[in-house]
């Protein structure tokens, strides 16, 4: 290589490196002279945040002390309401001191003064005695006695006043009370008869209800045990039965068929069950009705089925729900008027005669009967006795009691309100279906036709057809010898046997 290039490289470099210490050397002075400036600025940024800290610190510390000088001033406040209070305290239990020992000397006073007075009179009694020749105890006991046989002396004529007094006006205030309980439950008379009108449409549904030689009709009788008469009243049908349960139902039954229009032995048993349902529903209607009528609430469901029963029950033609709502008013009424127990008195007149639903069931008088109910499904011991002794022959033993006889008297007694002869005749019908169904081998019989026919039907499997007419002539045999009745009673003991197979 050429020297002179050599030298001319070298030379380049030489400059090269000296320019560029030049720039370094620049650079370096620039950054340092920025680094002094923001650290300046940092300074004077620093020195303002600490004179802003300064000032909040005084104001701080101004508002604490401000605050510590308003506690120290509440205290001390405080401190002189307490001091004071401690004083004005202590100035009273000084005063209650002073005033106790003041009381303490004057009880010692007058346990001086009772003394004092004790022994004057001890002295005076010694006086006394000694002048009377008798001693505190002796004086006493004549003294009691000449009391007590004054007061005696003036009771007795004051009871004597009085007992004659309530004679005189007994009479008056009871009838002012019967009266007025009377008038307060005025009420209408209905007669209850034995039979039932159902009207026909036109003359085809007669022929429809008789059906072929007579099949419906028969079905109807011996489904309900209703007596039906189609010929006796133009454009009405008639059922006759003593029991207007079995009436109630053949209505029912008859007034459903017609409607419905199919009519025949199979349909008929049916619309009787139906029917008889209906029926079993109004009476607990009729019950509940009852009750909520007279307000006696609380009364167990069993009893007010059977009151609902009564509903198509009578009593000399007087229908005995009628007569136990009507004579629960009327026990009320006369109840407040005497003072007895309403409660009471209203709910033993609603079920005095429950027993009369089940005297065909049970053997006794219906009174008994009401009383044994009534126990067993709990009502109240004093509602089962009053109801119980509502006729003579058990003794009353409450007000309540003889509340129910004074009001069983009023509602029966009214003109109109019972016959007598419809009660004989109901009885009668009763006995005469008791002969029958004494007999082994019945299974339900009927007394139809005002008492002339008894119908009877018997259980085939028991009772075969030679039977059946050894049957009729026994029951006719043992009616001839029990009771009393005008003309003749038909015996028609009914025998049927059944063959039923279903097609699958």
């Amino acid at each position: 290589m050429d020297p002179i290039t050599i030298v001319l490289a070298v030379a380049g470099l030489a400059v090269g490196f000296g320019a560029n210490t030049v720039i370094t050397k620049q650079r370096v002075g620039s950054a340092q002279e920025q680094a002094d400036k923001e650290l300046s600025k940092a300074k004077r940024e620093a020195s303002k945040l600490v004179e802003t800290a300064r000032e909040e610190a005084g104001k701080l510390t101004d508002e604490n002390r401000k605050e510590e000088q308003a506690r120290r001033r509440e205290l001390k406040d405080l401190e002189q309401r307490l001091v004071s209070r401690e004083e004005t305290l202590d100035k009273k239990l000084d005063e209650l001191d002073k005033r106790t020992e003041r009381l303490r000397a004057s009880e010692s006073e007058v346990e001086g003064l009772k003394d004092e007075i004790r022994e004057i009179r001890k002295k005076q009694q010694d006086k006394l005695e000694k002048v009377a020749g008798l001693t505190k105890e002796d004086a006493a006991s004549k003294l009691m006695q000449m009391t007590e046989r004054d007061i005696k002396h003036d009771l007795t004529g004051m009871i004597a006043k009085m007992q004659n007094e309530a004679k005189d006006n007994a009479e008056e205030q009871a009838g002012l009370i019967i009266v007025t309980a009377m008038e307060r439950m005025a009420s209408e008379v209905t007669a209850e008869r034995t039979v039932t009108s159902v009207k026909l449409e036109d003359e085809e549904m007669k022929g429809r209800i008789i059906g072929k030689e007579g099949r419906n009709i028969q079905a109807l009788q011996r489904a309900t045990g209703v007596d039906i008469m189609v010929d006796d009243t133009p454009g009405y049908i008639v059922l006759s039965s003593f029991d207007p349960v079995r009436r109630e139902t053949a209505r029912q039954a008859l007034e459903m068929l017609m409607k419905d229009g199919r009519i025949h032995p199979g349909r008929i048993e049916e619309v009787v069950e139906k029917a008889q349902k209906n029926v079993e529903k109004d009476i607990v209607r009729a019950g509940e009705d009852a009750a909520r009528e007279v307000g006696v609430i609380g009364i167990p469901k069993e009893i007010l089925h059977l009151l609902g029963e009564l509903r198509y029950r009578t009593s000399y033609g007087q229908n005995v729900l009628k007569h136990s709502t009507e004579m629960a008013h009327m026990a009320g009424i006369i109840a407040e008027e005497v003072g007895a127990n309403v409660k009471v008195a209203k709910y033993a007149a609603l079920v005095h005669d429950l027993g009369k639903a089940l005297t065909h069931k049970m053997e006794g008088k219906h009174h008994h009967i009401s009383g044994e109910i009534l126990r067993k499904y709990g009502a109240p011991e004093a509602v089962a006795l009053a109801a119980e002794q509502h006729h003579d022959d058990v003794e009353a033993t409450s007000t309540e009691a003889l509340i129910i006889r004074v009001v069983d008297a009023i509602s029966a007694s009214r003109p109109g309100a019972r016959n007598i002869s419809a009660e004989n005749f109901v009885e009668r019908m009763k006995e005469l279906e008791n002969v029958a169904n004494s007999f082994n081998g019945i299974e339900k019989s009927y007394a139809i036709s005002a008492g002339r026919e008894v119908r009877i039907f018997v259980k085939p499997q028991a009772i075969d057809d030679l039977a059946a007419i050894k049957l009729a002539r026994d029951i006719a045999t043992k009616i001839e010898s029990t009771m009393q009745y005008p003309g003749t009673i038909k015996v028609n003991v009914i025998r049927e046997t059944r063959a039923i197979e279903f097609a699958k």
